[in-house]
């Protein structure tokens, strides 16, 4: 059995100072069986290293972004000279001229490129970039697609089951309390995956709608896929419309190969936004698009700034994970690590008779458990899921040195640099944990 009584002394410790003793809401999460967090000291590869000293081979390599891994040799040489030779001067820079060319060149939407600092800000920017090109101020999003914590879109993305409204007319629901009923107005609701009352929708407030923006892949709620067609129907439908298509790539983009989930599945959005894998660990963000919708950003007319946008810091961390990724054999490698530990997950769910889905791709996935072992389609399929077997699942993952994400709709995701001990380790902790279960 571990031992985490440092990490509760010092979350004890931290409620006297911080709101609700952590930095982010996401980080109220616990520790087994302990309703406290865990605090890390170190990570080097693909593990990470407790304040207790217990070690464990990570799948939340915060929430996507270290996808190279901790403590990268090539990211800590660069960075360190950096670090020397100044991070910031609140001016135009060598390195971030460099990375939106490298952007540019990988991605298929990228004419032009504005980065930001998190993925919320991105967001913001590439819908206030929609709305004053179209000179439209509607915003259409998915049920269960997570696009920040700020105003502007936090917006149904994990409404209970008792406020989600009609399925063909789904409620718009704050995410929190504070978000004023402005926002909410601007804002429409769909289920995901439905061709049909998409259409509805979209021709029921034609020439009121700026943008449709989804996750490509739902990573904050099971990684649910979009089933075939339907990113190509939503592309042909916003052409058809004369309205701006974002794609929140803020957990795909890079991680899923160079060119993003556009890529993966062939569709195109006129803008795109980036952050977590973009930077390797180090704050960044960014929103890239269609020239002629980016060049209002770029005179002005859109208004969009920010002191830490593209540091030296940043972009130099950016380029140097953008060129490893970029390589086949690092992204083949993130991808068949993936699968393998997709595979064992099914193998014992099978074993063991314990339904559930495993789904998304090898770079990124989760494991539901569903009464008949059935995928997901869209967010409502989510509340038959069995989220307190996922808890049981994860905390026998933890015992056995396995770290994923507390929550049971987020993803796991898989760095490259896992090797074949960390993999097998991980089987042997599926297997064992389903056994327990």
């Amino acid at each position: 059995m571990m031992d985490h009584h440092k990490s509760r002394e010092l979350f004890e410790r931290a409620q006297q100072s911080l709101a609700g003793g952590t930095s982010s809401s996401s980080r109220i999460t616990t520790t087994g069986t302990e309703p406290h967090p865990l605090y890390m000291e170190s990570g080097s590869g693909a593990h990470i290293r407790d304040v207790d000293g217990n070690t464990y081979v990570d799948y939340l390599l915060s929430y996507g972004s270290a996808v190279l891994g901790h403590a990268n040799p090539l990211l800590t040489e660069a960075l360190s000279a950096v670090l020397a030779s100044g991070t910031m001067f609140g001016t135009c820079n060598v390195p971030e001229v460099e990375l939106a060319e490298r952007i540019c060149a990988s991605v298929p939407c990228a004419d032009l490129v504005r980065y930001a600092n998190s993925g919320s800000e991105a967001v913001q920017g590439a819908v206030r970039a929609a709305r004053g090109f179209t000179g439209r101020s509607v915003v259409v999003k998915f049920e269960g697609h997570y696009h920040g914590w700020t105003d502007t879109l936090a917006v149904s993305a994990k409404a209970p089951e008792a406020e989600v409204g009609p399925y063909h007319s789904p409620a718009v629901r704050p995410h929190s309390r504070g978000i004023p009923q402005g926002v909410l107005d601007d804002v429409l609701v769909c289920p995901w995956n439905d061709v049909d009352v998409l259409r509805s929708v979209l021709d029921a407030h034609r020439g009121r709608i700026a943008a449709v923006i989804c996750e490509p892949i739902v990573a904050n709620n099971a990684c649910t896929m979009p089933l075939p067609g339907f990113l190509e129907t939503l592309r042909e439908e916003c052409t058809d419309r004369d309205i701006v298509l974002i794609f929140d790539e803020v957990c795909t983009g890079f991680r899923t190969g160079p060119g993003g989930a556009q890529a993966l599945f062939g569709v195109v959005p006129d803008l795109a936004v980036y952050s977590k894998a973009l930077g390797g660990g180090i704050p960044l963000s960014a929103f890239a698009g269609r020239r002629d919708i980016m060049e209002q950003v770029g005179d002005n007319r859109i208004k969009h700034g920010g002191t830490y946008n593209g540091s030296p810091l940043c972009a130099t961390a950016a380029l140097v994970t953008v060129d490893r990724l970029s390589d086949p054999a690092v992204q083949r490698s993130i991808d068949e690590a993936g699968r393998r530990v997709m595979e064992a997950i099914r193998r014992a769910s099978r074993d063991h008779g314990i339904p559930c889905a495993v789904q998304g791709v090898g770079a990124m996935f989760q494991v539901v458990f569903s009464a008949d072992g059935s995928p997901t389609r869209h967010y409502r399929d989510l509340f038959a899921a069995d989220l307190a077997r996922y808890q049981l699942f994860r905390h026998e993952l933890l015992r056995r040195g396995i770290h994923v994400n507390v929550y049971g709709l987020a993803c796991w995701f898989v760095s490259a640099a896992l090797n074949e001990d960390d993999i097998d380790r991980t089987c042997t902790a599926v297997y064992e944990a389903f056994a327990a279960l």
